[in-house]
């Protein structure tokens, strides 16, 4: 990346993903995972809505059912992970196991599709989950926040793999905004059945309250969103998904600075090694598929991936 400007995005991008670990758990403080989730979502796509309605829409039952269903998987499921996940782990646990996505993405393409990878590739695979048991300890920890967290990690991949096969067919603002829309009304109708909804104004934290809001609404979903599909649009998607491997160190260093979490060295090596992992399963170079039709979307693994939100 030569040009200043999409470096710059680049790594806003990371930074802002790697916040909304630690602030996501502040969100948890006064209000239930779903129904925040909801909120944001709801809000961000129809603070979208003025500026897309003149784009191209889909016309056909099935394109608004593969909206639909990349809107369940990006904005609704794995978000709701995370959240869920961060009720019994710290944010930085969290921001490495949901970050595995890239490794997910080549597992579920290989199984679906029967994409072929390179070598280095598969040992990114193995690189990766090796990190993830370093970062726990080398003890699997049988506490539900880890399963969530691996959870939103494999709905991020197999979403991103849906995307990159489905998206060249939509306007990209068009598509993103009615996941946020759908995502939102699903979380919304399901909170009553997988939660107690509640949500808390306190008088005595109401700045507090607003900033997270603020920065869920218009950081964490419109400006990660615009800023990541510029960089998608304006640069090779295969070079820019390698700098997904600072959202786990951004998500444990926020999570130290801002909501005290301790920072073990196992922790920070499980990290190291996961990044590494990430860097080796989006490492450029050619792919071979015995269907023609995957050769394109799927070259650069996690072409057109959306960071954790």
């Amino acid at each position: 990346m030569r040009n200043p400007r999409i470096m710059l995005l680049t790594l806003f991008t990371m930074l802002v993903s790697g916040l909304n670990f630690p602030i996501g758990k502040m969100a948890l403080e006064f209000g239930s995972p779903f129904l925040l989730l909801s909120i944001r979502f709801i809000a961000a796509g129809l603070l979208m809505l003025p500026f897309i309605l003149k784009r191209p829409h889909p016309r056909k039952a099935a394109e608004w059912a593969k909206i639909a269903v990349t809107g369940l998987l990006q904005s609704a499921l794995v978000m709701a992970g995370v959240y869920l996940s961060m009720k019994t782990i710290p944010s930085g646990s969290s921001s490495i196991l949901s970050s595995t996505n890239p490794i997910w993405f080549i597992i579920f393409s290989f199984l679906l599709y029967r994409v072929r990878y390179r070598i280095v590739q598969w040992a990114g695979v193995l690189i990766g989950f090796f990190g993830v048991a370093v970062a726990q300890g080398f003890h699997v920890q049988l506490e539900s926040g880890f399963w969530y967290a691996i959870g939103a990690g494999m709905a991020w991949g197999l979403a991103t793999l849906l995307i990159s096969r489905w998206g060249k067919a939509y306007d990209t603002w068009v598509m993103a905004a009615y996941q946020m829309l759908i995502g939102g009304v699903f979380l919304l109708a399901t909170s009553p059945f997988v939660e107690q909804p509640h949500f808390l104004w306190d008088p005595d934290h109401l700045g507090k309250e607003l900033f997270v809001f603020g920065w869920m609404i218009l950081m964490s979903s419109i400006a990660q969103f615009i800023s990541w599909y510029y960089v998608l649009m304006n640069s090779d998607p295969g070079k820019a998904n390698v700098y997904l491997f600072l959202i786990p160190l951004f998500g444990l260093s926020s999570g130290w600075i801002i909501l005290g979490e301790p920072l073990h060295a196992y922790v920070l090596a499980g990290a190291l090694c996961t990044g590494i992992g990430i860097y080796l399963v989006n490492k450029p170079g050619p792919v071979s598929s015995g269907r023609a039709a995957a050769s394109e979307g799927l070259s650069d693994p996690g072409k057109r991936k959306c960071p954790a939100g």
